[in-house]
């Protein structure tokens, strides 16, 4: 994957963090690092600085032009700062003299302890104004196919909620049985967790909420499911080879819609299907949302915020996927325009307590024309 470094000659690019989830530093090292570590961009080279643990594998396996030992930095540090303890602070101010550079720039997560300790050993520090790496939009072809491999995993476990709800059946009491007992959000969560770890991801807090839970879009679900109400399933697997994240969601009933249950379901798969075509490059992503908000309008579906919350369509429309699960851009409320190349979720819902909720996710990457879908699975959703 291509990464630029330093955005100027003025001022070094720093980090300070693990990159076992810190998406900017996995992002620019290429290697994970369950600890967090100092790298830095530098007149066009990447720099990290491991301790002994770390720099054998650092030298073999990551994305950096020069590994520097954080042993030997440290020591330096002691004797040129003449201080009896050398931590991140000291070993970064050295490191800035060392290099003759002027200035860092950093995100505006950095940690702030660190900074106020880097102030006070005079070195400057600048904030970067937006994204510390806005490259990360744009995906290769590689991360393009990280990104499609997530969503494989996201597949493997919709199949696996699939098996169990045909497995199931219908008690008096309207609950869904499985083996005799209830199946609840629990054992689904857990059938798709499993089926995604076997299938090379690792899924957490993965949605599988039924009836008004699923009318909450971030409820991860809880307790017994029902038969004849409509059941939200949001998988967003991160891929344990590649750190690159797949999210898709879709919408099934065990049982037998109603009509309002039914208009609902198109309402939403229609919507999914005209956002998807108007995704393309040059394209405010607001727009997109725009679309999907007026074609729930004319449909009749109505969006309201009250002091319970809100009901019908009261989120984004998408947003960016990567290496982590929310980056930009956006198909939101506020200006975001798409580019070549980035990639985008699709994720229109409605949600109606007393009826219930339908969301249904693809992810897609930006082209010039028609973009790329980089997500594949059917839209059947009643199951008998």
């Amino acid at each position: 994957m291509s990464r630029q470094t330093s955005p100027s000659r003025k001022a070094a690019t720093l980090l300070y963090a693990e990159s076992e989830h810190g998406a900017d530093q996995l992002y620019f090292a290429g290697f994970r690092v369950g600890d967090p570590f100092i790298t830095f961009a530098w007149r066009g080279q990447r720099f990290g600085v491991l301790n002994a643990l770390e720099f054998g594998r650092a030298r073999k396996e990551s994305a950096l032009d020069r590994v520097l030992s954080l042993e030997d930095w440290t020591e330096k540090s002691k004797r040129e700062l003449k201080v009896g303890q050398a931590g991140p602070a000291e070993v970064i101010a050295t490191l800035t003299r060392a290099f003759k550079i002027p200035a860092l720039r950093v995100a505006a997560d950095f940690p702030l302890g660190l900074a106020l300790k880097l102030q006070k050993l005079r070195v400057k520090l600048e904030p970067a104004d937006g994204a510390l790496f806005p490259q990360r939009e744009i995906k290769s072809p590689a991360e393009a196919r990280a990104i499609a491999e997530g969503n494989r995993c996201s597949a493997v476990g919709f199949a696996a909620v699939e098996k169990l709800l045909k497995r199931a059946t219908i008690a008096r009491n309207g609950q869904l049985l499985l083996d005799r007992r209830p199946l609840t959000s629990e054992r689904l969560r857990e059938e798709i967790e499993v089926a995604c770890l076997r299938a090379g991801a690792v899924s957490l807090n993965t949605i599988a909420a039924g009836g008004d839970q699923a009318c909450d879009p971030h409820c991860v679900g809880h307790g017994p499911l029902r038969a004849h109400e409509l059941i939200i399933v949001d998988i967003f697997p991160r891929v344990i080879a590649t750190g690159y994240h797949g999210d898709m969601t879709r919408t099934f009933l065990k049982g037998s819609p109603s009509d309002a249950q039914r208009k609902l379901v198109a309402a939403v798969r229609a919507a999914h299907g005209e956002a998807i075509e108007a995704v393309r490059a040059g394209i405010d992503g607001r727009t997109v949302h725009d679309g999907v908000v007026e074609h729930f309008k004319k449909l009749g579906y109505e969006t309201k915020r009250g002091a319970k919350g809100a009901i019908g369509f009261f989120h984004g429309t998408g947003h960016g996927l990567g290496l982590e699960v929310h980056e930009g851009p956006s198909l939101g409320r506020r200006e975001s325009k798409l580019r070549t190349g980035a990639v985008v979720t699709v994720e229109p819902g409605l949600y109606y307590p007393g009826l219930g909720g339908c969301r249904i996710e693809d992810v897609v990457q930006v082209m010039a024309g028609a973009p790329k879908l980089l997500s594949d699975y059917h839209y059947r959703w009643v199951i008998r």
